[in-house]
């Protein structure tokens, strides 16, 4: 089966992508090299196809109230115009998906999910859902852009008369970019400032080509997934599939914040309520490694007598502390911020400790 291809394919093509497989798609991995493309979104600004990421849209008198039985955050405690990071969980409480859920009003809801995700997704919600509201899977209509970086503002800016100045964190609004009807949307998933504009997959390479023309030399650089995961990671932010999946809950993941115990029911609330009360047996935590040997997603984290306590989600060489960091799931009783850890890599036992996060800031 041939892989999908974004609305922006031939325009990262154009622009110098080396391509690898991701999931379904085909996607671009690096432009100029990690390291630059890393760099460039810390100091200046990147531009990311996102386009494969998945958009759901729940309609109806009681939008609102539905989609909030089925995440573990509140939409009772934001505003129109405001959007949130949540978890939506199984009765178990392993995770279905992370989110970016969009409030644009009580009867209307928005929701970005996970490219891997979105036919799992969807069949969640409209199994879950309830009378009162109508999902509907609109992913085949939407492109994604995300800008982010330092000058990303500015940049974005340029193009728009909607004063960005004040739309703050997690706030969205629509407008025009650059003359697309575009949902700006001021969040991310790099840690910096920056913007992801949903636009029409007809809009996308217009939008594109624009942000480039918008830009002063060297302000602005396309970004791969290669940069996109270094610099997550570094803000130790979680990627299914990795760090969470439906066999590890919220509070376990370290994203207790996004779990609304109070209040109304959503699935998988007793499940978590009970898991908190009982106390942790694991957590995600962050590590440095000792030495000059990366860890990478897999490896086993082991005891002085090399048994099996734990496993790497995430690992990779940090281009912002020149060091090797990584994310591991550990006893409860071994992730105190200090706390020695041992990697099993190519048949040895490789020193690390546990740190706190994010790694970097901002």
């Amino acid at each position: 089966m041939s892989l999908l291809r974004t609305p922006l394919y031939e325009n990262i093509k154009a622009a110098g992508a080396r391509f690898v497989p991701f999931g379904e798609w085909e996607m671009p991995v690096q432009f100029a090299g990690i390291q630059a493309e890393h760099e460039a979104v810390r100091t200046r600004a990147g531009l990311f196809d996102v386009s494969h990421m998945g958009e759901v849209e729940v309609r109806g008198p009681d939008a609102l109230g539905a989609v909030n039985r089925l995440i573990t955050n509140d939409l009772e405690g934001i505003v129109d115009g405001q959007a949130l990071y949540t978890c939506m969980c199984l009765p178990s409480g392993g995770i279905v998906d992370d989110l970016v859920v969009y409030r644009f009003s009580r009867e209307h809801i928005f929701i970005c999910c996970n490219a891997s995700n979105v036919d799992k997704d969807f069949a969640h919600i409209v199994e879950h859902l309830g009378p009162g509201a109508e999902a509907r899977n609109l992913s085949e209509r939407y492109a994604q852009l995300a800008v982010q970086g330092p000058l990303a503002p500015a940049l974005v800016q340029r193009l728009t008369s909607v004063d960005l100045s004040t739309l703050k964190r997690y706030f969205f609004t629509l407008g025009q970019v650059a003359g697309c009807e575009t949902l700006i949307s001021r969040t991310g998933y790099t840690g910096e400032d920056g913007f992801e504009l949903y636009v029409s997959n007809d809009d996308a390479p217009k939008l594109w080509d624009a942000l480039f023309a918008a830009a002063a030399p060297g302000e602005l650089m396309p970004i791969g997934l290669g940069a996109r995961d270094t610099l997550r990671l570094e803000y130790k932010m979680a990627l299914y599939g990795n760090d969470i999946d439906a066999t590890t809950t919220p509070l376990e993941a370290g994203l207790g914040w996004v779990v609304k115990l109070d209040g109304r029911d959503f699935i998988g609330k007793d499940a978590l309520k009970d898991q908190k009360e009982a106390g942790l047996s694991r957590r995600l935590i962050g590590f440095k490694m000792d030495g000059r040997v990366p860890a990478r997603h897999g490896y086993e984290v082991v005891d002085a007598d090399g048994a099996v306590t734990g496993v790497v989600t995430s690992g990779s060489h940090s281009p912002s502390l020149k060091e090797n960091i990584g994310m591991a799931y550990v006893p409860t009783t071994s992730s105190a911020i200090g706390s020695p850890l041992l990697i099993r890599i190519r048949d040895r036992a490789e020193p690390a400790t546990v740190v706190k996060t994010p790694f970097v800031s901002r």
